[in-house]
Protein backbone atom coordinates (compact mmCIF):
# COMPACT_ATOMS: atom_id res chain seq x y z
CA UNK A 1 0.00 0.00 0.00
CA UNK A 2 1.13 3.30 -0.80
CA UNK A 3 1.30 5.82 1.67
CA UNK A 4 -0.88 9.40 0.53
CA UNK A 5 1.13 12.42 0.43
CA UNK A 6 0.79 15.03 2.83
CA UNK A 7 0.78 18.49 3.15
CA UNK A 8 0.91 21.10 6.05
CA UNK A 9 -0.58 24.54 5.77
CA UNK A 10 0.49 26.96 8.17
CA UNK A 11 0.14 30.56 8.41
CA UNK A 12 -2.12 33.31 10.63
CA UNK A 13 -5.07 33.24 13.09
CA UNK A 14 -5.89 36.77 12.15
CA UNK A 15 -5.65 37.40 8.34
CA UNK A 16 -6.74 39.27 5.09
CA UNK A 17 -9.38 38.45 2.91
CA UNK A 18 -7.18 37.76 0.17
CA UNK A 19 -4.98 35.12 2.44
CA UNK A 20 -8.41 33.32 3.37
CA UNK A 21 -9.63 32.93 -0.62
CA UNK A 22 -5.67 31.77 -1.02
CA UNK A 23 -5.78 29.14 2.03
CA UNK A 24 -8.92 28.15 0.95
CA UNK A 25 -7.77 27.43 -2.74
CA UNK A 26 -4.63 25.96 -1.43
CA UNK A 27 -6.33 23.38 0.55
CA UNK A 28 -8.81 22.73 -2.79
CA UNK A 29 -5.51 21.80 -5.00
CA UNK A 30 -4.49 20.08 -2.00
CA UNK A 31 -7.58 17.74 -2.08
CA UNK A 32 -7.46 17.97 -6.00
CA UNK A 33 -4.24 16.23 -6.21
CA UNK A 34 -5.38 13.39 -3.33
CA UNK A 35 -2.99 14.66 -1.19
CA UNK A 36 -3.88 14.62 2.81
CA UNK A 37 -4.01 18.76 4.38
CA UNK A 38 -2.44 18.74 7.72
CA UNK A 39 -2.71 22.12 9.16
CA UNK A 40 -2.79 23.51 13.11
CA UNK A 41 -6.80 22.83 13.29
CA UNK A 42 -7.52 26.27 14.41
CA UNK A 43 -8.69 29.96 12.83
CA UNK A 44 -7.51 31.74 10.02
CA UNK A 45 -5.17 30.00 7.25
CA UNK A 46 -5.98 26.54 8.91
CA UNK A 47 -9.63 27.51 8.94
CA UNK A 48 -10.15 28.32 5.39
CA UNK A 49 -7.44 25.62 3.89
CA UNK A 50 -9.27 22.67 5.78
CA UNK A 51 -12.62 24.43 4.42
CA UNK A 52 -11.02 24.43 0.73
CA UNK A 53 -10.00 20.69 1.39
CA UNK A 54 -12.97 19.22 2.72
CA UNK A 55 -15.32 20.85 0.25
CA UNK A 56 -13.67 18.87 -2.50
CA UNK A 57 -13.38 15.36 -1.09
CA UNK A 58 -10.15 16.04 0.69
CA UNK A 59 -8.95 14.40 3.98
CA UNK A 60 -7.91 17.32 6.95
CA UNK A 61 -5.74 16.86 9.89
CA UNK A 62 -5.45 19.51 12.67
CA UNK A 63 -2.67 19.41 15.12
CA UNK A 64 -4.07 21.26 18.11
CA UNK A 65 -2.23 23.35 20.69
CA UNK A 66 -4.69 22.14 23.81
CA UNK A 67 -6.41 18.36 24.82
CA UNK A 68 -9.73 18.88 23.37
CA UNK A 69 -10.42 17.94 20.30
CA UNK A 70 -13.72 19.67 19.91
CA UNK A 71 -11.68 22.76 19.58
CA UNK A 72 -10.72 21.99 16.50
CA UNK A 73 -12.92 24.15 13.16
CA UNK A 74 -15.57 22.59 12.08
CA UNK A 75 -13.47 21.58 8.83
CA UNK A 76 -10.86 19.11 10.43
CA UNK A 77 -11.72 15.65 9.72
CA UNK A 78 -8.88 14.53 12.25
CA UNK A 79 -7.72 16.04 14.97
CA UNK A 80 -4.84 15.66 17.02
CA UNK A 81 -4.64 17.02 20.67
CA UNK A 82 -1.10 17.59 21.86
CA UNK A 83 -1.25 19.63 25.13
CA UNK A 84 1.71 21.90 24.04
CA UNK A 85 0.51 25.18 22.56
CA UNK A 86 3.10 26.75 20.24
CA UNK A 87 5.26 23.66 20.95
CA UNK A 88 2.59 21.94 18.71
CA UNK A 89 4.28 23.76 15.56
CA UNK A 90 7.17 21.51 15.45
CA UNK A 91 4.59 18.30 14.83
CA UNK A 92 3.03 20.78 12.24
CA UNK A 93 6.20 21.30 10.43
CA UNK A 94 6.89 18.03 10.62
CA UNK A 95 4.23 16.32 9.75
CA UNK A 96 3.60 17.04 5.99
CA UNK A 97 5.65 15.72 3.30
CA UNK A 98 6.36 19.80 2.08
CA UNK A 99 5.20 22.84 3.86
CA UNK A 100 2.75 25.19 2.61
CA UNK A 101 3.55 29.06 4.04
CA UNK A 102 0.73 31.91 3.86
CA UNK A 103 1.50 35.08 5.35
CA UNK A 104 2.28 34.79 8.86
CA UNK A 105 3.59 36.05 11.82
CA UNK A 106 5.79 34.37 14.14
CA UNK A 107 3.93 31.37 14.95
CA UNK A 108 4.43 31.07 10.88
CA UNK A 109 7.58 31.39 11.08
CA UNK A 110 8.97 29.19 13.76
CA UNK A 111 7.22 26.24 11.79
CA UNK A 112 8.62 27.58 8.47
CA UNK A 113 12.10 27.52 10.66
CA UNK A 114 11.74 23.70 11.87
CA UNK A 115 10.86 22.68 8.35
CA UNK A 116 14.01 24.22 6.75
CA UNK A 117 15.42 22.82 9.49
CA UNK A 118 14.48 19.22 8.66
CA UNK A 119 15.11 20.08 5.04
CA UNK A 120 11.64 19.73 4.45
CA UNK A 121 10.77 22.00 1.24
CA UNK A 122 8.81 25.08 2.37
CA UNK A 123 6.77 26.82 -0.69
CA UNK A 124 5.47 30.47 0.01
CA UNK A 125 3.17 32.43 -0.78
CA UNK A 126 2.79 36.49 0.68
CA UNK A 127 5.05 35.08 3.62
CA UNK A 128 8.37 35.43 5.12
CA UNK A 129 11.87 36.44 2.73
CA UNK A 130 14.35 33.60 3.80
CA UNK A 131 16.88 33.38 1.56
CA UNK A 132 19.86 30.83 3.21
CA UNK A 133 21.20 28.84 -0.20
CA UNK A 134 24.34 31.16 0.39
CA UNK A 135 24.45 28.89 3.78
CA UNK A 136 23.72 25.66 2.53
CA UNK A 137 20.41 25.77 3.52
CA UNK A 138 17.40 25.31 1.47
CA UNK A 139 14.97 28.63 1.76
CA UNK A 140 11.69 29.48 0.44
CA UNK A 141 10.07 28.30 -2.71
CA UNK A 142 8.62 31.18 -3.78
CA UNK A 143 5.15 30.89 -5.42
CA UNK A 144 2.89 33.39 -7.24
CA UNK A 145 -0.85 31.81 -5.93
CA UNK A 146 -2.63 28.59 -4.40
CA UNK A 147 -2.02 26.42 -7.68
CA UNK A 148 1.33 27.31 -8.26
CA UNK A 149 1.94 26.72 -4.81
CA UNK A 150 1.00 23.04 -4.77
CA UNK A 151 2.31 22.51 -7.88
CA UNK A 152 5.45 23.09 -6.36
CA UNK A 153 5.34 21.20 -3.49
CA UNK A 154 3.97 17.61 -5.65
CA UNK A 155 7.17 18.35 -7.59
CA UNK A 156 9.89 18.73 -5.03
CA UNK A 157 7.93 15.50 -3.09
CA UNK A 158 8.17 13.59 -6.20
CA UNK A 159 11.81 14.34 -6.22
Amino acid sequence: MTRKISISVIGGGDITTDEALIAEEVGKEIALNNATLICGGLGGVMYYAAKGAKEHGGLTIGILPGNAPDDCNDFIDVPIVTGLGHARNVIVASSGDAVIAIGGKLGTLSEISFALIQNKPVIGINTWNIDFKSKGCNGIILAKDAKDAVKKALKVISK
